[in-house]
């Protein structure tokens, strides 16, 4: 992969802090730069119904226990007036986003959604079985992601807390520092560091984890068992289950990420 400087990467990670990618465990969506959006993979749900979508600065894509072997998935689309849109499986109300309000980020489980308001407080709406909506009392959060039983956020001077499910230490990033950007699959989490390079902890039994390598990384966006990060010119990488072609990313250009 071809690195940029690691001051370039940081410039351009806080210059488009927006998600422009998303991956759900049988699904990606990506984020086009005239804010419209595009998906491919499992449709069982209606999730990758985004073609209607205008006007959206982020999205989020909804991860699914595997266990199940389902496509079940929601995936949720961040709109530049602050309000909400949810498409796919709802089961558990983590589609009841309609009335949300101020939101600046958003972030979407196997069964619950987490939104960010102007103020540095999350929202989530969904099943708490786990814990993982236990959010309301964090401050100073300036993202969220969510795995299918487990919430991380990332504060405003780049360290990680974490709430929910924790057995294969997907929670495990009390000591990241320097973090900027986070993303959270089904037994594991991602973090994208200042200097363009990714960290990973949690389960790695598809290579999901396997992403020491990478630089020159802008975003990152996590599966239940892959992992995707956008580069500085547009393309995407991707690692872990490729099952059901959601790793077949190698052909995408002109991906951008959206300014504030």
């Amino acid at each position: 992969m071809d690195c940029i400087s690691p001051k370039e990467a940081a410039l351009k990670v806080k210059r488009w802090p927006k998600d422009a990618i998303a991956a759900g465990r049988r699904h990606s969506v990506g984020l086009k730069s005239d804010g419209t959006v595009t998906a491919v993979g499992d449709n069982k749900c209606g999730q990758c119904d985004v073609s209607g979508w205008y006007d959206m600065v982020a999205i989020a894509a909804g991860n699914v226990h595997i266990a199940t072997n389902t496509g079940n998935a929601h995936t949720i689309g961040l709109k530049s007036d602050g309000t909400v849109a949810a498409v796919g499986w709802n089961k558990h109300d983590q589609c009841n986003v309609n009335d949300w309000r101020d939101i600046v980020a958003v972030a979407a489980g196997w069964r619950h959604t987490i939104g960010l308001k102007s103020n540095g407080t999350p929202v989530a709406a969904g099943l708490n079985h786990e814990g993982e909506c236990n959010v309301t009392s964090w401050q100073n959060i300036v993202a969220v992601a969510a795995g299918d039983w487990h919430t991380i956020g990332l504060k405003l001077d780049g360290t990680v807390t974490a709430v929910g499910n924790n057995r294969h230490g997907q929670c495990n990033v009390s000591g990241w520092r320097d973090i900027i950007a986070i993303s959270a699959g089904y037994l594991h989490t991602a973090g994208l560091k200042s200097d363009g390079t990714v960290t990973a902890v949690g389960s790695n039994r598809h290579g999901q984890c396997d992403v020491s390598d990478w630089c020159g990384i802008v975003a990152i966006a996590v599966g239940s068992s892959h992992t995707i990060g956008l580069k500085s010119d547009g393309t995407v990488a991707a690692v872990g289950d490729n099952k059901y072609g959601q790793c077949d990313v190698s052909g995408w250009h002109g991906i951008q990420l959206r300014g504030n």
